[in-house]
């Protein structure tokens, strides 16, 4: 198992400096020149040119990378073009408050799809099956930012129930652990769980399916094991793929949240790059992607490591 882990880890090493090289690129795949788009119109070209070299755009391509990357791994992105700030400033609330977000949406959308799709699975063909199936065919189908409006509409607008945008009273940026600014969750999680719930919910349901065709199930109810002790062993060998499936759209959660999080104004990490997208700010695309490409190698790490203990015939060359 210990060589299992250090295997996987060499593994994600190359796939993090791939990362890392298309994160620098950034700077060279956009159009125009990304100091002259932030500087003012009256600027001389010595003060474009004084910029140009703090930041390092003056020296070679290869160097610039190999010195950015040493910044990086140190946990410094630079400066931020457009507020003269570090981007590690900016990012660290920004992405606790993605995180935040989603957990809540992948706690939510695990314990609904799983329930439902094993519920599925076990009513196979019947009105249940069916309506399930339809719920996660429609929530993979229909765009999260939609239906982030419609909520916004309906619990918003027209009743007045919930917050439309940001994350609560006072500074939408500040966060407490209070009735108010749970709400302000509600939306948001609501909106951001519809994809992998219903991709979770259809994995469950094809797994457990899967496992209840095996010759086995049925040898456990020929022995005399109660049906909950059978449940227990089909929950235990359909997990593995539920799991996985899971890790990997917590993954798309933390990076997939732009639209939502622009839709709600939520302070997160997608939010972030949306607004630096628009301002041209690279140094915050660089490091925001950069992090968020990480963990999602990360997290691929620990589905890989836990699929492993979970169920030890699945280990992967």
């Amino acid at each position: 198992m210990v060589y299992y882990i250090i295997r996987r880890v060499l593994y994600a090493i190359p796939i993090a400096l791939g990362v890392s090289i298309i994160c620098f690129s950034l700077v060279y795949l956009g159009p125009g020149d990304p100091i002259q788009a932030v500087m003012p119109d009256e600027a001389s070209e010595a003060e474009t040119q004084r910029i140009r070299v703090a930041y390092g755009f003056d020296k070679p391509i290869p160097i610039q990378y190999l010195l950015w990357l040493n910044r990086a791994v140190q946990g410094d992105f630079g400066n931020s073009l457009q507020h003269n700030r570090p981007v590690i400033a900016e990012l660290i609330p920004a992405l606790r408050n993605t995180f935040r977000l989603a957990v809540f949406a992948a706690t939510l959308s695990f314990l609904i799809a799983f329930v439902a799709g094993g519920i599925a699975a076990y009513r196979n063909g019947t009105w249940i099956d069916k309506s399930v199936t339809a719920f996660a065919i429609t929530g993979v189908s229909v765009p999260h930012y939609w239906v982030a409006i419609i909520l916004v509409i309906i619990f918003a607008v027209e009743l007045g129930m919930l917050p439309a945008i940001g994350m609560g009273s006072g500074s939408s940026r500040d966060w407490a652990w209070d009735l108010d600014h749970m709400k302000a969750l509600v939306m948001p999680v609501i909106a951001l769980s519809m994809i992998p719930m219903g991709i979770i919910m259809r994995t469950t349901r094809a797994s457990v399916l899967e496992v209840l065709s095996q010759d086995y199930v049925e040898t456990l109810r020929s022995k005399g094991l109660s049906e909950l002790n059978v449940l227990r062993h089909v929950i235990r060998n359909a997990s593995p793929t539920v799991l996985a499936v899971t890790g990997l759209q917590f993954g798309h959660l933390l990076g997939g949240s732009i639209l939502i999080e622009t839709v709600f104004v939520w302070p997160g990490s997608g939010l972030l790059l949306n607004e630096a997208i628009f301002k041209r700010d690279v140094p915050i695309l660089q490091g925001t992607i950069l992090v968020l490409a990480i963990f999602f190698v990360f997290v691929n790490l620990i589905v890989d490591v836990m699929q492993t203990w979970l169920d030890p015939r699945i280990k992967r060359g």
